[in-house]
């Protein structure tokens, strides 16, 4: 089993750290990710009167579908926030999938993610390394690691694809739930890009 070590990564800074308000932490500006567009920088939004923008502002949403979701989707699952998104996207050791519809992806995401979409993932293994087998995926101890997320608390998108993934044999060990998804990340002023179509 292979965790996402907790080393502390090194931030990308433009010009003076004084000259920013909004950091990520107070040591941190910045972080630079590669994605299939190049890289980018992910930082929070520098201006102090802003504020979510629909759908980020509603708090209630229809149980069912939108239930409030578990810390942990499933056994061996660990859950994860924003601070460990960014260290494992600047570690580059893994895949950030989007759980999300394609539609909702490519509205934005977080920088770097690529769009698997929860009704996909257990037929897509294969893409993470592991092979077709009659009775499943053969997931070798090789498998990268991924961090699953989607609308955040209140979606079960990247939580049903967690579930399914271990259902047809990815190890749940190497599967990281961030739990805030879009929602958290909007919330506090993140980066966003639109999916790659």
């Amino acid at each position: 089993m292979r965790a996402i070590p907790f080393i502390f990564f090194v931030a990308v800074v433009s010009g003076p750290v004084l000259a920013d308000d909004v950091g990520i932490t107070k040591d941190i500006m910045s972080v630079t990710v590669q994605t299939a567009e190049g890289p980018v920088e992910i930082m929070r939004n520098q201006d102090n009167d802003a504020r979510l923008a629909e759908p980020w502002v509603q708090t209630s949403r229809p149980c069912p579908s939108f239930c409030i979701q578990p810390m942990s989707p499933a056994p061996g699952v660990k859950t994860i926030a924003e601070l460990e998104v960014l260290e494992f996207l600047s570690l580059g050791e893994g895949v950030l999938v989007d759980g999300r519809i394609r539609s909702q992806y490519e509205e934005g995401t977080i920088p770097g993610a690529v769009s698997v979409p929860y009704t996909e993932a257990a037929d897509r293994l294969g893409e993470f390394g592991c092979e077709i087998d009659f009775d499943g995926w053969i997931c070798g101890d090789d498998v990268p690691n991924v961090v699953l997320f989607c609308n955040g608390p209140w979606c079960g998108q990247s939580p049903t694809a967690a579930r399914r993934m271990i259902e047809v044999g990815f190890p749940a060990e190497k599967i990281y739930y961030y739990r805030g998804g879009m929602q958290n990340w909007n919330m506090l002023g993140l980066t966003v890009m639109p999916g790659a179509s």
